[in-house]
């Protein structure tokens, strides 16, 4: 059975990034740590954790009078699942059309190019 990885907001995605940096946290960590990147409130970056412990994507800990926090999703499942999610809505779950469209309407750079090609040289090979 595959696990379902939760639908995370971008303000949730903030608070996982800090996580994904370094865990476990205290949310006093996590609160100053956003308090440098965001004007948000502490009350509100504790909702945003109580939210990711309800969605099953933190953990909490008790240590001592307070609780460290750990990311439970990964970020690699975390891109994963909104790579997907995003080719799925947008481009009809084909990667080709977006990169058409990024050709069109980004400016593409010589590096991005350089490994678009390595990318699909390696694909190429991995399906022959």
């Amino acid at each position: 059975m595959r696990h379902e990885i939760p639908t995370i907001t971008d303000a949730e995605s903030q608070v996982m990034a800090v996580l994904w940096d370094s865990a476990p946290r205290s949310s006093e960590e996590i609160v100053a740590e956003l308090g440098e990147t965001t004007d948000w409130h502490e009350k509100t970056i504790r909702s945003l954790l109580n939210r990711l412990l309800g969605k099953g994507a933190v953990s909490a800990e008790r240590d001592g009078r307070r609780y460290l926090y750990s990311p439970l999703l990964t970020r690699e499942q975390w891109q994963s699942s909104e790579s997907r999610s995003l080719l799925d809505r947008v481009f009809g779950g084909r990667v080709a059309p977006l990169l058409a469209h990024f050709s069109t309407h980004e400016k593409l750079s010589k590096r991005d190019i350089a490994e678009l090609r390595v990318l699909i040289d390696a694909i190429d090979r991995k399906e022959r």
